[in-house]
């Protein structure tokens, strides 16, 4: 049969192989519903076809669309559909032309710079995930793509699981490169968080010394045995991100720093802007990184070892970096612009707590004393909206982070149990914040106006918020998608 004339699903007709791995083949393929371009990966089921092995081999592909699913993040392969077809299943993913990091280093080697503009985005998804509850457990440069713009995504989370999900992989088996592995991993432990950022670690470490941290080795084996040791070469050539390297890859899960902790000092170390370096400034995202939905862009899952970026792609991490720095100065100039407004408060979503009682009307509210923890959600007896006001089913049902966010606002200051329930986990956790706090906070208000709320980027609002008819400032909000409900994740 030509390639030109099998379709799956009449529907998707393949075009061309463009990589595979030991999962299976990656083909780039046109969606002829919807007139676009994906990539479509078919599973390879064991030669024994043992029925066992092969049922296993279907679940492992059907859990992996259901985990992929569960994160949609700027930086990571989104998984639009998973099929089963001429008995083995198929999985429909975006199509990104990209070429695996294991490859751009193959043709050059990276600098300490392009490996931290990858870092940023890569470890921006892997907060996401785990904030998701999503291990991917097999980061390595092989599951990383890099277009010519320097846009770098992760992928392949075929062998990753969510934290209580059942193994599938078969007894014994070591999911995972033993060159990238973490050392509990490589002795037959499971990988936690913690593994990721080990991975994410030798892998950041490979693209700037050319080689494995647990150096080289002439079978799998013997590089398994020396990743169970935990045991890593020093890196000669990290420059700067040396420290942060060590760190991650420390032989004991718990001195490694935590996914969000990584891309917070990763971005620490992007290099200063260039003029005129502005027009990729999207790239990398914000400092809390945003869920955005699925759009078509694919998957490439080439094999490779790391020894060495193409010049073209250089170009494109270094103008990634470049426009970053030049968005942290515009938002520098904004909130020295609202600090000299005075504005009544600075975090209009959910106030950090202060260490002093307030004396003014503008201070943010101190959180009243109580011998137990105030409740980190409302209380379930708590008396429900007014009809007549919005709810939060209804901004749940919102198409934009714009229409979420004023939505957001709109339930305040009378509904402030709704709008709780419309903020991240992690936007609480960094504010440190309760629902009592939350509460007591907006009853010091009577009204709050947006206005002027717009698009600022990726997932990003910029809006003016008024309250009680006075001054308002200018804020702007990350939004990300949770289970297909816009959230607020973060504020500046």
């Amino acid at each position: 049969m030509l390639v030109e004339s099998r379709r799956i699903r009449d529907r998707y007709r393949l075009v061309e192989p463009i990589g595979g791995g030991a999962m299976g083949t990656v083909w780039r393929a046109q969606d002829e519903k919807l007139d676009r371009t994906v990539a479509i990966k078919e599973l390879l089921l064991p030669h024994d076809h043992d029925e066992q092995r092969t049922q296993e081999a279907k679940n492992r592909a059907m859990r992996e669309a259901r985990i992929a699913a569960r994160l949609q993040h700027s930086h990571a392969i989104t998984v639009f559909a998973v099929l089963e077809e001429e008995d083995r299943p198929w999985l429909v993913m975006e199509y990104l032309p990209s070429k695996s990091l294991a490859l751009v280093l193959g043709e050059e080697p990276a600098t300490v710079d392009d490996a931290i503009r990858v870092g940023v985005q890569i470890s921006s998804a892997l907060a996401g995930a785990h904030r998701a509850g999503v291990v991917h457990r097999d980061v390595k440069p092989a599951n990383i793509l890099v277009a010519e713009d320097g846009t770098a995504k992760i992928t392949d989370f075929g062998i990753s699981r969510a934290i209580g999900d059942v193994k599938l992989t078969a007894t014994g088996e070591i999911a995972g490169t033993p060159a990238y592995l973490a050392p509990e991993v490589a002795r037959g432990e499971e990988a936690d968080f913690a593994a990721d950022v080990f991975s994410l670690g030798a892998t950041l470490y490979a693209a700037v010394e050319g080689q494995s941290p647990y150096g080289t080795a002439d079978n799998p084996i013997a590089l398994l045995y020396k990743a169970s040791s935990g045991e890593v070469v020093p890196p000669e050539k990290a420059g700067r991100l040396t420290p942060l390297l060590l760190r991650m890859l420390a032989s004991e899960p718990t001195e490694r720093p935590s996914m969000d902790e990584v891309e917070q000092e990763l971005r620490a170390l992007l290099p200063d802007a260039e003029p005129g370096d502005s027009v990729l400034a999207a790239t990398i995202p914000d400092a809390e990184p945003p869920a955005v939905p699925a759009v078509p862009a694919a998957v490439a899952v080439p094999a490779g070892e790391v020894t060495a970026v193409s010049p073209g792609a250089r170009k494109g991490l270094i103008a990634v970096g470049a426009g970053a720095a030049l968005l942290c100065v515009a938002v520098v100039v904004a909130i020295l612009l609202v600090v000299r407004q005075k504005s009544p408060n600075d975090n209009v979503a959910a106030p950090p707590p202060t260490t002093a009682p307030s004396t003014s009307a503008s201070a943010t509210p101190t959180p009243p004393p109580s011998s137990s923890p105030a409740p980190s959600s409302p209380p379930t007896s708590a008396t429900s909206a007014p009809s007549s006001l919005p709810t939060v089913s209804t901004v749940a049902s919102s198409k934009s982070p714009v229409d979420a966010l004023t939505g957001y606002y709109a339930l305040l200051p009378a509904n402030p149990e709704a709008a709780w329930n419309l903020l991240t986990p992690h936007f609480r956790a960094s504010r440190n914040q309760t629902y009592e706090t939350y509460k007591n906070f907006w009853g010091r208000y009577k009204s709050v106006q947006v206005t002027g709320a717009k698009e600022a980027g990726p997932n990003r609002v910029t809006a003016h918020v008024t309250y009680d008819g006075g001054q308002g400032e200018n804020d702007t909000f990350t939004m990300v998608q949770v289970n297909g409900v816009w959230m607020i994740d973060s504020q500046s």
